[in-house]
């Protein structure tokens, strides 16, 4: 099958896998990620090369470890897109899509007529996993199930197929399975430890089920078996997901500066204008952001992030028009839903509502696909729609173990929003307590904690959130804004809960005039004031015998009472 690549995205697309035989044995249908439970992790077997010279290839960017036979190394000539995407896959880097459209169908040639090379079928399989993800298109998760499962058929993963285990891996975390991604990946690391390419999904499925200790430890031992530019990437993601922003910068500028390879670059330029983004620096993020669609102007998450650097900037045309661009050609759910909450924001309520329709879309899409977007449709019905679908959505993630700071965020809005705030606070807190430094984060719990009566830590969190990043939402960020001006200034006492500024008293009544009194004099207007202090006169000035201010003029509800308390 010739495959070749074009500008356009449409035609970069891989090619359908030839029509098989419905008597096919090998022929499997379209299962979840967890249909195929993992075998015990009891034999320990060696990874062998592949028949016909087969080398054995690393993760592409979601870390599935694939194989493909060698082309004549007596050749002298220059690497082709196969060559290249293979050498992409070996170092652990992302392929240039059109590289990837290649590699596809010069698999699928080839196992039409080997229908029993294991390693071939799982590097299409792999292949297509990292295809599905960076085109947004979950179909091909359907495809990349029956390629691995065929590749096991041909070879068990006890008899040394451990790159269609970690592609099952890769697959699982595709569809945001990350118990199911963890079973695969600690079943290959038990079964040889060295085997780097594992590591990264590992990293994956650990990160999904909220275990930043495992994560870390895998990070670790992924920097120990793989130097490099992916080793750099990775330890980036994990100093960013730590709060430990100063380190996340330093390493992601050095993976940027080492990377080669245009996908590679892209990517590395990308994570440095997200890392911008969340320090509240829009024109640093659109720089970088513009450096990787030099780099690769396919990288539509790059057009995504600059969009929403833009709007930061109040640079709404543009920010529209790269949004529009971002979700034609990448449709992600959570584009959309930003898109459709700009468009909201801006008082557009029918272009508002077309973009959640289309989310609807998609997210039905994803579920006839075996992807689990439970998160993203939870942030809009907390938001646009039903908490308490909200709220049913993330207790199912939770009982999954689903405990990212991801899911205890949105949970903890979501009980918020449906009017169970106290327990909201306690899963909003944790997110915050990761350390991942998020304004978002930080503005829902303090709206929780604004609910609660908790004024102090309400007032701190709206502030942390608004100094993170001033404009993280155009949404949330004048709400939180609203939010702060509601609260006041803090009590010039010290800290604690202190309740926002009390109204303004009622203007005194003036005392009846008494039928005795004779009638007023002009001369004495000047004297109502020491017969009856109004609130908003000037207090005398202290003398030596004057009480405390304190004491005279309780601050508190809790004040008056005590000092009611005192009186015979």
């Amino acid at each position: 099958m010739d495959v070749m690549p074009q500008q356009d995205p449409e035609s970069r697309r891989p090619p359908e896998p030839s029509p098989q035989d419905p008597q096919d044995p090998y022929a499997m249908p379209a299962e979840g990620a967890t249909a195929v439970p993992p075998p015990p992790p009891t034999l320990r077997t060696t990874l062998r090369r592949a028949a016909f010279g087969a080398v054995a290839a690393g993760v592409l960017l979601a870390g599935a470890l694939v194989a493909v036979p060698d082309g004549d190394r007596n050749a002298p000539k220059e690497p082709g897109p196969v060559e290249r995407a293979e050498a992409a896959a070996t170092a652990g880097s992302p392929a240039s899509l059109s590289d990837l459209t290649a590699l596809i169908g010069d698999r699928q040639k080839w196992v039409e007529s080997h229908p029993d090379d294991a390693p071939s079928w799982a590097t299409l399989g792999s292949a297509y996993v990292e295809w599905g993800r960076r085109s947004a298109d979950a179909a091909y998760y359907g495809r990349a199930e029956e390629a691995l499962k065929r590749s096991l058929d041909a070879r068990p993963g006890e008899r040394g197929n451990g790159e269609a285990w970690v592609g099952m891996a890769a697959l699982a975390n595709a569809r945001h399975d990350f118990l199911a991604a963890k079973r695969w990946g600690e079943t290959v690391r038990k079964q040889d430890p060295k085997a780097w390419s594992v590591y990264p999904v590992l990293i994956d499925a650990y990160t999904g089920l909220g275990d930043q200790k495992a994560a870390t430890a895998a990070t670790e031992k992924f920097g120990e078996l793989r130097k490099g530019v992916p080793a750099l990437a990775r330890t980036a993601d994990l100093y960013r997901g730590q709060g430990w922003r100063e380190d996340a910068l330093a390493t992601a500028r050095e993976a940027a500066d080492r990377a080669k390879e245009p996908a590679e670059k892209a990517e590395a330029l990308h994570r440095l204008g997200e890392l911008a983004w969340e320090r509240g620096e829009p024109e640093e993020a659109v720089a970088q952001f513009d450096a990787a669609l030099r780099t690769d102007s396919g990288h539509h998450a790059s057009l995504a992030g600059k969009a929403r650097a833009l709007v930061a900037l109040e640079r709404t045309d543009e920010a529209l028009a790269a949004y529009q661009s971002a979700v034609t050609g990448l449709p992600r759910p959570e584009y959309v839903l930003e898109l459709g909450e700009l468009y909201e924001s801006l008082e557009l309520d029918g272009d508002a509502r077309s973009q959640y329709e289309k989310l609807g879309g998609l997210l039905e899409q994803a579920k006839a696909a075996g992807v689990d977007e439970s998160v993203i449709r939870a942030r809009y019905e907390s938001d646009h729609g039903d908490p308490a679908v909200a709220v049913e959505l993330l207790r199912g993630q939770w009982k999954k173990q689903h405990r990212s700071a991801a899911v205890a965020h949105a949970l903890g809005w979501a009980l918020h929003r449906a009017g169970k705030s106290e327990e909201g606070l306690e899963y909003a807190q944790q997110a915050v307590d990761t350390g991942v430094r998020n304004a978002s984060y930080a503005y829902h719990l303090g709206v929780i904690e604004q609910q609660l009566a908790q004024y102090g830590p309400a007032r701190r969190h709206l502030e942390e959130a608004l100094r993170t990043n001033p404009a993280f939402s155009p949404l949330d960020a004048p709400k939180a804004r609203e939010a702060l001006e509601t609260l006041g200034e803090p009590s010039p006492g010290g800290p604690g809960d202190t309740q926002p500024p009390p109204p303004p008293p009622p203007a005194p009544v003036p005392e009846p005039k008494r039928e005795s009194e004779p009638e007023q004099r002009p001369e004495r207007k000047q004297e109502p004031k020491l017969e009856s202090p109004r609130p908003e006169a000037p207090a005398p000035a202290p003398s030596k015998t004057a009480p405390a201010p304190s004491k005279a003029a309780p601050s508190s509800p809790a004040a008056v009472e005590a000092d009611a308390s005192k009186s015979p």
